[in-house]
């Protein structure tokens, strides 16, 4: 008997870009990006879920220009906010599982400890309220489902604040960083790589009770933009990396005075406990995955 494919979406995306090669031990994959599978056309995405009947659903495809949302409700609503619940369904009619991403923006920051999965949520942004609105959608599906809220994503692949560091650097001899927001930078082969995890155990033995639900996922440890940076610069002199950055061409600002249309969490710490404990993981500080990254990109 064939296998049933897992599903990856957005698989140009960073996180996307990690999941094909981290969950290709667990059997076929069918990764797709936007041309192939588009979040925003709600009656196709479904189509196609009912189509290619996967064993599971992994949802790395977003609407992510935080800024541009703000101008763009409603394409960020039907991506982040319906194509969850829509994806969701399908996958119930299939007997499919699905794995969705979330962010730290459904919180507002201002709580003084990291946040837990319990925790009230009070999205600032559009892009915060619509992935908000579609965990809700998906929870709401009734399908069996993982929701791993996660924060400062980056990778080797694709676009991220690293790479941006990098490139400015090159071209500046000052930067001025905000260092009044904190949280936890985390990889996007660490997500893979629990997601892999996770789904292992269940796709082992799917017909024992498996603990779905939502999990907040992050590198252990915290850090400012400001700081988050320095790191990206030293590792970068170390390497032998072109800077025209000055040695003390890295000035810490608050972010009052770097205006956005959207506005961040001041706290972006999430309390990954309850994924640790539930699942016996280690999550690896933040300095760690970084590292492996710039070793990578450098």
């Amino acid at each position: 008997m064939t296998l049933r494919p897992i599903l990856i979406t957005g698989c140009h995306g960073q996180v996307g870009f990690e999941l094909q090669r981290a969950l290709a031990p667990l059997g076929p994959l069918l990764a797709l990006d936007r041309q192939a599978c588009d979040l925003a056309d709600l009656a196709g995405l479904g189509q196609l879920v009912r189509q290619v009947r996967p064993r599971v659903i992994v949802n790395a495809a977003a609407y992510t220009a935080v800024d541009r949302a703000e101008g763009d409700q409603d394409l960020a609503r039907r991506i982040n906010g319906q194509a969850p619940g829509v994806l969701g369904e399908a996958a119930l009619a299939v007997g499919a599982a699905v794995v969705h991403y979330s962010t730290d923006y459904v919180f507002d920051g201002r709580a003084t400890q990291p946040y837990r999965e319990s925790d009230p949520t009070h999205p600032l942004s559009v892009y915060g309220a619509t992935k908000l609105a579609g965990e809700q959608a998906l929870q709401q599906s009734g399908a069996p489902c993982l929701i791993l809220r996660t924060s400062w994503v980056f990778g080797a692949h694709g676009g991220n604040f690293a790479r941006t560091m990098l490139r400015l650097g090159a071209e500046r001899e000052s930067l001025n960083v905000v260092a009044d927001q904190w949280g936890a930078p985390t990889s996007a082969a660490l997500i893979a790589d629990v997601t892999a995890q996770l789904l292992g155990r269940h796709l082992q033995n799917p017909a024992s009770p498996f603990p779905w639900g939502l999990y907040h996922l992050a590198a252990a440890g915290e850090t400012c933009w400001h700081d988050y940076a320095a790191h990206v610069f030293a590792a970068a002199r170390r390497a032998g990396y072109p800077l025209r950055l000055a040695a003390d061409g890295l000035r810490p600002i608050p972010a009052s005075d770097y205006p956005v249309p959207a506005p961040r969490p001041a706290s972006s710490r999430l309390d990954t406990a309850l994924l640790r404990q539930t699942f016996g993981l280690h999550l690896p500080p933040w300095q760690q995955g970084l590292d492996h990254v710039l070793q990578q990109i450098l």
